[in-house]
């Protein structure tokens, strides 16, 4: 072999040491672009902690309950008390409701009607009605309720969930031709108060 051939191993063989050379410089960096290995654990960002919920108190103060002058001392803690039961309850309200409650009751009971009034009225008041319709024969009685003078609470308890407030009511009725006369009757109401249903239901009524 001539002398340049053995030049031109030689040359090659040193080509090849530095090529080599740089694979391995340049393959032993990690430059963060390489696939991660199967199997290799990963830790993903750490969650961020939150804070704990502080609750929130409802300071807000209640409404006051505005009690009547004139109901008696012994009635107006329990109309309180079921004020802070029911914050729907409004006693001024609910001597509204039981006046139309009276003139309505006392209506359908003339017209002897009953029916028409049972959502608000007791099985048992409702059959003392109906006894009282069947006693004058059935007819038509021919009253008229000319005014409600007088509307005011003389009694109220909360026994549990179930409230009890009685009404007594002054009126003038008259009777065919006859000039009105003075009425007075004693009604008590009753409702539970959680019920949805804001409406009372007659249990008890009194001459008084």
């Amino acid at each position: 072999m001539s002398g340049s051939g053995w030049v031109e191993i030689v040359f090659l063989a040193m080509l090849a040491g530095f090529i080599a050379l740089r694979l391995v410089s340049v393959l032993g960096r990690r430059t963060g672009h390489e696939q991660r290995p199967i199997g290799d654990s990963y830790r993903g960002p750490e969650p961020e902690v939150a804070r704990p919920v502080q609750p929130v108190i409802d300071m807000a103060p209640r409404p006051r309950v505005h009690l009547p002058a004139d109901a008696p001392a012994e009635a107006r803690d329990a109309l309180a008390a079921i004020a802070a039961a029911d914050p729907r309850f409004d006693p001024a309200r609910f001597v509204e409701g039981a006046k139309s409650a009276y003139r309505m009751i006392l209506e359908a009971f003339w017209k002897g009607d009953i029916g028409e009034v049972e959502p608000f009225v007791a099985d048992e008041v409702a059959q003392h009605f109906r006894d009282a319709i069947a006693a004058r024969g059935d007819t038509v009685a021919n009253n008229r309720l000319v005014a409600i003078g007088s509307a005011r609470i003389t009694a109220a308890q909360l026994l549990g969930a179930m409230a009890e407030v009685t009404v007594r009511f002054e009126a003038r009725i008259a009777t065919g031709s006859v000039a009105a006369n003075p009425a007075v009757d004693e009604w008590t109401f009753r409702r539970h108060v959680s019920n949805t249903d804001p409406n009372w239901l007659l249990v008890a009524t009194d001459e008084a």
